[in-house]
């Protein structure tokens, strides 16, 4: 009950997507998720390589990377802008 108070605050709790996107809308999420992938693509590209020292092998493991990592991004995103907690 106390968590509840503090992670979400009731006044600032976002019930519908024309409230939510005053804050942050979904296009700005996408970005700030495919800018991050690229980044973090490019670390597992390199740690997937220095472990198996194959290229092939290290782009594959990179690549799926990528596409699940963003999705589960985005959605931490959106799930975050509920929040009322530091706002």
């Amino acid at each position: 009950m106390i968590a509840d108070q503090l992670i979400l605050d009731k006044k600032s709790t976002k019930t519908n997507y024309k409230e939510d996107r005053k804050s942050e809308k979904p296009i700005r999420s996408i970005a700030k998720a495919i800018s991050w992938r690229i980044i973090g693509t490019l670390d597992t590209l390199l740690v997937s390589y220095l472990f198996t020292g194959k290229v092939v092998l290290a782009a594959s493991i990179a690549s799926i990377d990528f596409v699940t990592k963003m999705v589960l991004y985005f959605f931490h995103e959106r799930i975050w802008n509920r929040i009322g907690w530091g706002k």
